[in-house]
């Protein structure tokens, strides 16, 4: 049974709606200052259908998943030869949903709870054209991940300098979908050159913007005493390249109310 709605727009309340249609001026193109990488947004989903959609995205895919784990290297004290110079790439431990694969079994549970069309749908991608305030591309990825007891991402800042297309920034749009087992986890990142900025993202329906690359990490999530088995939190996530700056009208998504043209590169 489809739980997720055919469009993104229809989990929103008035305040998202606004967003969505560019009359928030608090929010809409936020992410065009430079020196503003991230907008942590709560009320602006329905935090009832949010939980219905949680509830089945919970049963359809949690025994669906990949895990997906890097750890600290065995020899990142012991390879050391000079005082204070240690060495960290990125850290994680979280499973993952294989969402361009449709062969895959994540896919098709995915597909029968409606959650790939709702991530495909227009208006996924118009929130995040919004949010950002530059022309992106139409075709975006998406992904699933599922942070359980002790799960966290570590101190990375997403930059991609061999890919052409990323090198000079991209749009990462993340829902985040809690079960009622999580204490919480919270995003750590960094503000005029330090990890000293945190958000709770342990939420229902609450969403997070990123204009890439910035340092940031997830800390470990935490479950209630005796409530481990239920304490996942989900994450539905959309990753945004900005538009060729003469790309056809048709494979672009403007922010709403705009009819913009795709910035120059590196801007």
């Amino acid at each position: 049974m489809k739980r997720f709605p055919s469009e993104f727009a229809d989990l929103l309340t008035p305040k998202g709606r606004r967003i969505l249609e560019g009359r928030d001026t608090s929010v809409s193109g936020a992410l065009l200052d430079p020196a503003r990488r991230f907008v942590s947004l709560q009320g602006v989903v329905d935090a009832t259908r949010a939980a219905a959609c949680r509830n089945a995205l919970d049963a359809a895919l949690n025994d669906t998943l990949v895990r997906m784990e890097d750890p600290i290297p065995v020899d990142s004290i012991s390879g050391m030869t000079m005082n204070y110079m240690e060495l960290l790439p990125k850290t994680v431990r979280v499973r993952t949903a294989l969402l361009e694969n449709r062969r895959s079994r994540s896919w098709r549970a995915a597909e029968a709870v409606g959650l790939t069309t709702m991530l495909r749908s227009d208006t996924f991608a118009a929130f995040a054209a919004s949010v950002s305030g530059r022309v992106l591309r139409r075709n975006w990825g998406i992904q699933v991940l599922c942070y359980g007891p002790g799960d966290y991402s570590g101190p990375h800042n997403d930059h991609h300098p061999e890919e052409a297309e990323a090198r000079a920034g991209y749009v990462d749009m993340h829902v985040s979908l809690t079960m009622p087992g999580v204490d919480h986890q919270y995003l750590v990142y960094e503000k005029d050159g330090h990890l000293s900025e945190m958000t709770r993202v342990s939420t229902v329906g609450g969403i997070t913007v990123y204009r890439l690359p910035f340092w940031h990490y997830t800390t470990p999530l935490l479950a209630k005493r005796g409530k481990e088995d239920q304490s996942r939190r989900w994450v539905l996530l959309g990753t945004f390249l900005d538009a060729a700056p003469q790309a056809r009208p048709s494979s672009t998504v403007p922010p709403p109310g705009t009819g913009a043209r795709p910035p120059a590169r590196g801007t």
